[in-house]
């Protein structure tokens, strides 16, 4: 099996709906910002994958074809808001097998203003189980669906815990502090925790408005190859991929009665263990963390099932400072998806180049001191969980 290396990456700053390039435009821009960086040409990618959520069959073609029409192989890939980091597992493993030596993996996403929605309505929908445990756990079918799942898993956590919302208007105090520091956050203003209380409340006494990440368009890549690869084209092995995990549901999502199962906690659990085990470390030799922060109650529940924290002691590791500079592990030091935006198809690798620059020790203002080893965590509902492990070679 081989050493898989990040050898280049490349994102473009996300938008507001409405504002930005067509997607097969904002694919290309990512994807030649990836190769540049890697100094690898596009004929030289012998596969690619390709994640979105929002688009047609083979947009994934529509978008590499502005790069080059070399007649690869180009999989489509969808798995809600880890499809990003699906492809990215997907060209993992083709390097690591032997299948091929260097591969791409790319994330965007086109997406319309306001909540998420189906867009197949003359047949079931996958969340159609999901929104039957959300109703019976937390009601308020008034609510928009996302925030009823993420809102009731952060109301379960205050439920059990004690856990006050000022919590997490601390997270989303610290995502923006973190993202003022990074070029390309879509919100960069400075907000602290009164201003997140004060914003409107989407669901009284359990989320305001800026706890949740704006829906945003953009795109993301990156460059995976074998060290032969890099040594043979002269490419940047200053960054390799340790482990990584993919789950799925287990049957507590719908047994367990908690809202913090049926939004993944334990599929994200048992990804962040196996990684941990195939390194042969643990998370408190993580020096730096990119996390599923699509609502803040969701940074909280994972900094538990990632094991930054122990379970029920989320809200003193954000008290404490644990979870930014100076603490035990700075999470989401690009502002994460509250601050920099959640194009769901690029998301994955958004963390990615963000960990890699972090690696490089090129992420200037918003550096990690010495970071070493860095953790990227995506989840999908529906549902699929990517927890990835970047080393600095």
């Amino acid at each position: 099996m081989s050493t898989v290396l990040v050898a280049g990456v490349g994102m473009i700053p996300f938008a507001k709906p409405g504002k930005h390039a067509p997607y097969y435009d904002m694919a290309a821009q990512a994807t030649r910002a990836a190769l540049v960086d890697a100094g690898v040409a596009y004929d030289l990618v012998q596969q690619a994958y390709v994640g979105y959520v929002y688009g047609d069959s083979t947009a994934g073609q529509r978008a590499l074809y502005e790069v080059g029409m070399t007649g690869i192989p180009i999989v489509n890939v969808n798995n809600n808001c880890s499809t990003g980091s699906t492809a990215l597992f997907l060209a993992r493993q083709a390097v690591q097998s032997g299948a091929v030596d260097c591969a791409l993996a790319l994330g965007f996403e086109q997406m319309n203003p306001g909540a998420l929605g189906a867009v197949f309505k003359d047949r079931a929908s996958p969340f159609d189980r999901f929104d039957e445990a959300t109703q019976q756990l937390v009601g308020h079918a008034e609510i928009p669906l996302a925030l009823r799942y993420f809102g009731g898993a952060g109301l379960a956590h205050m439920q059990q815990y004690g856990t006050r919302l000022s919590t997490f208007a601390k997270i989303r105090a610290k995502a923006s502090r973190h993202a003022a520091n990074n070029p390309v956050a879509l919100l960069r203003t400075v907000v602290d925790e009164e201003d997140v209380l004060a914003s409107p409340e989407m669901w009284p006494g359990v989320m305001t408005r800026l706890m949740a990440c704006p829906p945003t368009c953009g795109a993301a890549a990156a460059v995976l190859c074998s060290e032969a690869f890099a040594r043979k084209h002269g490419l940047n092995a200053g960054v390799r991929i340790r482990a990584q995990a993919m789950t799925t549901d287990g049957p507590a999502t719908f047994e367990a009665g908690d809202m913090r199962e049926v939004v993944g906690f334990s599929m994200a659990r048992a990804a962040a263990n196996q990684v941990y085990e195939a390194a042969g470390i643990g998370p408190q030799d993580v020096d730096v963390v990119e996390l599923h922060d699509c609502f803040a109650q969701n940074e909280l529940i994972s900094y538990e099932a990632l094991g930054l924290c122990p379970v029920g002691g989320a809200e003193k590791f954000v008290v404490d400072g644990d979870n930014t500079y100076g603490g035990k592990v700075v999470t989401n030091p690009s502002g994460g998806l509250l601050s920099k935006g959640h194009p769901l198809g690029a998301t994955g690798l958004a963390q990615c180049t963000e960990l890699v620059q972090q690696l490089r020790g090129t992420a200037d203002a918003r550096q990690v001191p010495d970071a070493r080893l860095a953790l990227q965590h995506n989840l999908g509902l529906g549902g699929a969980c990517v927890v990835t492990l970047y080393e600095r070679a």
